[in-house]
């Protein structure tokens, strides 16, 4: 058989494939860029949506959950996405202000976030405490206090995330804010020295972390589970503070512009059922915001239970966000 006749045999089998993948509607979705590789949990979530809703799911991975919130302000109404997902909790009235969003219509009843969540635009999807996580081999006497951290060892260097592009690094101003109040420019100066780097996003400070270019890192007290079940070591640890640990609950929305609104709703229902929610823990590596319909892996009944949630309303954080990045930016010399 001639090669042209292969394939000609070969376009006619798969045209209709192609066909249909065509006709499929398109849900584009704005996330962070480690929700979205292969070892994240935009796969599974993407195979799993796609099982039931005859469409085709798309990320498209940002730097982090405060730059998605940039990139929606830039694109405004021109903007491709349908849903974003991955800001948090506190950015709530700033992400209304731009009046991208519309109500979701998904019921919130299924919720089991700390503290509770109540809004007719967004749904939460998962929930994490923030932690310094240290690495066993090079710190052997961890702090146990934000009073230890700044006081200890300058040596011991640090990476944490930049506040203006990225949700762990704003939920450590915010961590510091809750803990020192009018003291937190005073608190950022003393922890200056301790400061290796101030990355854009989550996954450049990790990486920096995990490569042994620095021994702690600002992550979450879910951050050592991964380290165990994926690599079979307890190397990695959450240092637990007596003042508290910062909580961020993950949030997804539909924009108002969606070219396929009723999908992108039928996304947000989603993200509460069991079929989402159960690829949370050891995809997302956080804790699940709706029940998952299967028990937690052991290795998460051995994290660091905080004692006290912290928390700064949405309101007063969007009242002060500017002037507390103002004063975190002098405190550092930035």
């Amino acid at each position: 058989m001639r090669l042209a006749s292969v394939i000609a045999l070969t376009l006619v089998a798969t045209a209709p494939t192609l066909a249909q993948e065509a006709d499929r509607p398109v849900l584009t979705v704005y996330t962070y860029e480690s929700f979205v590789p292969d070892w994240g949990p935009g796969p599974k979530v993407e195979a799993a949506f796609e099982a039931v809703c005859e469409c085709d799911l798309r990320f498209v991975g940002l730097d982090d959950g405060v730059a998605i919130l940039n990139r929606l302000k830039l694109e405004g109404d021109t903007t491709e996405a349908d849903v974003a997902l991955g800001m948090t909790a506190e950015l709530v009235p700033e992400l209304k202000a731009t009046g991208l969003f519309a109500p979701s219509g998904v019921d919130l009843a299924p919720l089991v976030v700390p503290g509770g969540f109540g809004d007719d635009v967004f749904v939460p999807f998962d929930y994490s405490y923030l932690a310094f996580v240290y690495d066993t081999q090079s710190i052997a006497d961890p702090p146990q206090s934000f009073e230890d951290l700044l006081n200890g060892d300058p040596d011991e260097k640090i990476a944490i995330q930049d506040a203006r592009t990225s949700t762990p690094g704003l939920g450590l101003l915010l961590w510091v804010k809750s803990i020192y109040g009018e003291r937190a420019e005073e608190a950022w100066a003393k922890l200056r020295p301790r400061i290796l780097t101030v990355t854009p996003g989550w996954s450049e400070s990790y990486g920096l972390f995990t490569n042994g270019e620095v021994p702690m890192v600002l992550s979450y007290t879910t951050s050592p589970a991964y380290h165990e079940i994926e690599e079979g070591t307890e190397r990695y640890k959450a240092a637990a503070f007596s003042e508290g640990h910062y909580l961020q609950v993950e949030l997804a929305g539909a924009l108002r512009t969606s070219r396929q609104p009723e999908l992108a709703r039928r996304f947000l229902a989603f993200l509460l059922t069991p079929e989402f929610q159960r690829i949370i823990p050891t995809g997302n590596w956080a804790l699940p915001a709706a029940a998952p319909g299967e028990p937690l892996p052991e290795a998460f009944g051995k994290l660091v239970q905080p004692s006290r949630p912290l928390e700064i309303p949405a309101a007063e954080v969007a009242a002060h966000r500017a002037d507390w990045t103002a004063e975190w930016l002098r405190a550092l010399g930035r």
